[in-house]
């Protein structure tokens, strides 16, 4: 493929993407994050036994299909769980709001509910809520070999830059991506949350040695060559900082 073709193909794609009618974006997903930061190391297993036992069973009956429950591959420092909610709509994201009506959670989330201030579980749980984006508007459930999870997030400067990235990933990088052994369970675009204006998204491998050669093939493939060089898709034009975490699923996840 010459550039002046690949940047026709870029184009066209582009104007598609932009005239599509409102039907065809309108059954993006949306996907709830929550990374939870404990007091201590020894709360984990009381916060671990509320969403396993009360949390998600509750959620899963308000319409949230898939709750996924990650850990640090290695700790380091404070003790973090991240949640991750698949919502088909914005109705189910307001449910999960009422988690506390459900009887089953006041229940068998007593111990961890009827915690004191004196005694808390975590510091705080900072939130986030992104919507699915044009060439991957709902949720692929990972590999059944999947051990290890990628969460990335790409910060831009701007609005008009973080539309960017998000175009550079629809017109031709999700395809690569995909080519390439880097399995995306979810690509979201940030519209609720910290770090704004950001791209969200996480990866599935079997392991270490997947990961890397997955992203060794999409580092050397000649089509992400040519289009990450392409004016105005450049990461010095559109991205500010990439945060990068390595997770692995709970026994219980529901994403695994």
């Amino acid at each position: 493929m010459t550039r002046s073709t690949f940047l026709k193909t870029t184009v066209a794609a582009a104007g598609l993407a932009a005239n599509a009618p409102a039907a065809e974006t309108s059954g993006r997903e949306y996907i709830e994050i929550r990374k939870i930061t404990l007091k201590s190391p020894e709360k984990q297993t009381l916060l671990e036994t509320y969403l396993r036992d009360a949390a998600i069973p509750a959620l899963n009956k308000l319409g949230v299909s898939h709750v996924g429950v990650f850990l640090p591959e290695k700790p380091d420092g404070d003790a973090v769980v991240y949640v991750l909610l698949r919502h088909a709509s914005l109705e189910t994201v307001a449910k999960s709001a009422d988690l506390l009506s459900e009887a089953l959670v006041q229940q068998v989330g007593a111990s961890y509910l009827n915690l004191t201030s004196e005694d808390p579980a975590y510091e705080r749980i900072e939130s986030w809520l992104t919507r699915g984006i044009g060439g991957m508007p709902g949720m692929n459930l990972p590999p059944k070999d999947s051990g290890l999870y990628q969460l990335r997030i790409y910060e831009s400067h701007n609005e008009k830059a973080a539309k960017k990235k998000i175009e550079m990933f629809d017109i031709g990088e999700l395809a690569i991506f995909a080519r390439c052994g880097l399995n995306a369970v979810f690509f979201g675009e940030t519209i609720l949350g910290p770090l704004m204006p950001n791209l969200t998204y996480m990866l599935a491998f079997a392991d270490t040695a997947a990961k890397d050669t997955a992203w060794n093939a999409f580092r050397a493939d000649p089509e992400w060559v040519r289009l990450k060089a392409i004016p105005g898709f450049t990461d010095k034009e559109i991205v500010t900082r990439i945060t990068n975490l390595l997770l692995v699923p709970a026994a219980y996840s529901q994403i695994r």
